[in-house]
């Protein structure tokens, strides 16, 4: 089996202000969110981190983890990799996604067959999870991720999967549409994808300290297996509710992020509120855009929808764009319903605090 590589960055950390005491009701609900949190019922909650206007409200560590902990984001690293692929596209490096996803790769030349539909395979059907790849990672379908990993080029491994759905017909969640979207990058960038991300998306919001992880060629994985801290987390969820823009500087364009966080696919029978079994929410559909996704939470008193990014274990940034706040979870509940009581502590505790 060929080995990965993890490329570590361990530069001086530059974060934005720490959290802040609240009053009143507010501090009450979020108290009672801690003391949850820290009976045995949640052992692996990792951290929970809530942010408004720049400014930590909430930042609270659980179970050993700390402030200083690099943490797995897993699959919601795969909403970054979405913001990787607008700053491209804002810069002219790719045209429009409804490039076709093989004229970067004019070295391939395997059309025949059901490959034939890869022709017309384009980065939108990537970013939307339609590339139509023999592959399905969401319903416990056929697992390409391990085979990908054991492989010396991710990229090339994705690119070479048979197909199964002409592009564009069929939501099929996977890790190798994001890969592919790591040699695209680093193709029209002339630069790996880390040092894209660390130039035009890191760099500039002083996310330094993190880990990637790098396939046995050199590409970065931009599907998950990114490892950060969570108060850098939380910064990618703050820059969004902006429109973009970070301490007032331009990352991404508001266009993009108008485009890639509607989420007009509905994921089958599927909501993270009823796995979260909340005895307060009721249950609503949950819907799928350029490697984002969104729900309301609905309860009796309220309804809010929220935009999130989510990553196995539940790894999630939560961004309520009404409240104008951004909440991180990290945890350790990998393969588990578990990690869905998230939304449920979002439901009974974090929005009512928020709540006018």
């Amino acid at each position: 089996m060929n080995k990965f590589i993890f490329i570590l960055f361990f530069l001086p950390v530059t974060i934005h202000a720490t959290a802040q005491p609240l009053n009143g009701s507010k501090s009450a609900l979020l108290d009672s969110l801690t003391a949850v949190v820290a009976e045995k019922d949640h052992p692996d909650i990792h951290s929970i981190l809530i942010a408004k206007n720049g400014t930590l409200l909430y930042e609270k560590y659980f179970n050993g983890w700390t402030k200083d902990s690099l943490h797995d984001s897993r699959s919601a690293f795969k909403s970054v990799t979405s913001l990787l692929v607008g700053i491209a596209l804002d810069k002219g490096l790719i045209k429009n996604v409804h490039q076709k996803v093989y004229s970067f790769f004019p070295e391939y030349n395997d059309f025949s067959g059901n490959n034939a539909w890869k022709k017309d395979m384009t980065i939108e059907h990537l970013l939307q999870m339609k590339a139509g790849f023999d592959c399905e990672e969401f319903n416990d379908g056929k697992d390409c991720e391990t085979d990908m990993m054991a492989s010396g080029d991710w990229v090339r491994f994705s690119l070479n999967l048979p197909m199964k759905d002409k592009p564009g017909t069929v939501w099929a969640y996977n890790s190798s549409a994001p890969m592919i979207l790591s040699g695209i990058i680093s193709r029209v960038a002339n630069m790996s994808v880390m040092d894209f991300a660390a130039k035009y998306l890191f760099g500039p919001m002083g996310i330094q300290h993190y880990r990637w992880t790098v396939d046995p060629a050199g590409h970065g994985m931009t599907a998950g297996s990114f490892y950060i801290l969570s108060s850098d987390f939380v910064k990618f969820g703050e820059m969004v509710l902006q429109k973009g823009l970070w301490n007032g500087k331009r990352i991404v364009s508001a266009a993009w992020l108008e485009k890639s966080t509607d989420t007009p696919i509905g994921i089958p029978d599927f909501s993270f509120l009823k796995f979260s079994r909340s005895p307060v929410a009721i249950p609503q559909p949950t819907w799928y855009g350029y490697y984002w996704y969104s729900e309301e939470v609905r309860t009796k008193n309220y309804r809010e929808k929220v935009l999130f990014a989510s990553g196995n274990g539940g790894q999630y940034i939560m961004l309520i764009e009404r409240l104008g706040i951004a909440v991180v979870f990290t945890q350790g509940y990998y393969g588990s319903w578990k990690a869905k009581r998230a939304f449920d502590l979002l439901a009974r505790y974090i929005i009512p605090a928020f709540e006018p």
